[in-house]
């Protein structure tokens, strides 16, 4: 069943956020931008900058999708929290990105369960300001929503998703460098990705998509690009694999 056209979500309420939730997203801001400032990788930083974030303010969506739509014609709508797999994907087919719009508390700064608008608007909000990432994306979806009654293809589409979009790492100019929006939101996995107890291995679309994720810890690999041009021929090696599967 499609359920695309059964939910209308509210749309941000930019006017109502408190004095106490910008305070929040400038300390988010400001921290991440500390640790993150030498290490994350321009296919990120350049979408950030694009795009005008900043600590001043919580991001606007309705600004936000001026910019995001000049730039790779992608917009971003507003969610309660995590939401239908046929709703996330076929928005995303269409070029549209569900993120939250409420902010953790005060006391959850180093560590929240689910996503906020920090992970959501920070982390991945950029990374669709990039040609690349953002044509991968709506590949992905285009595949996920032929599938959305086979939950092991579905699975397989979120560990390809896990390990790129949300925990990726790219080579860039010998050095190791953050993409994945999962990490660049987390200042707990942003130093433990690059420190000599994390497990860089090189990017391969059959062992991602044999590889199980964990969500409570971090992760025990972390798949590396040499260039992200790599994402243009994953989505094809997916569909091998799932026709491998399947038939």
């Amino acid at each position: 069943m499609n359920m695309i056209n059964e939910i209308n979500y509210p749309e941000q309420q930019y006017g109502n956020y408190t004095d106490t939730e910008n305070t929040i997203w400038a300390l988010l801001y400001k921290r991440q931008m500390d640790s993150i400032s030498a290490v994350a990788s321009p296919h990120f930083s350049n979408g950030l900058s694009l795009l005008g974030f900043t600590s001043a303010s919580i991001p606007d969506f309705k600004q936000v999708n001026k910019h995001l739509h000049q730039a790779t014609g992608w917009t971003i709508y507003a969610v309660p929290g995590l939401i239908p797999n046929d709703i996330f994907f076929h928005r995303m087919a269409s070029k549209s990105f569900g993120a939250t719009c409420w902010l953790r508390k005060m006391e959850q700064l180093d560590y929240l369960e689910e996503p906020d608008m920090f992970h959501d608007v920070f982390g991945h909000v950029p990374l669709l300001a990039d040609p690349v990432i953002s044509k991968f994306l709506e590949a992905l979806a285009g595949v996920a929503i032929n599938y959305l009654d086979n939950e092991m293809v579905i699975e397989y589409i979120a560990r390809l998703y896990w390990y790129t979009i949300e925990f990726g790492l790219i080579k860039e100019g010998g050095q190791l460098k953050i993409y994945g929006a999962g990490i660049l939101s987390s200042i707990g996995e942003t130093k433990f990705c690059l420190s000599t107890d994390a497990n860089p291995i090189p990017f391969d679309v059959n062992q991602i998509l044999q590889t199980p994720y964990i969500k409570d810890s971090f992760q025990q690999q972390y798949f590396v690009l040499d260039s992200i041009h790599q994402l243009e021929g994953a989505v094809e090696e997916l569909k091998k694999y799932i026709d491998q599967s399947i038939h």
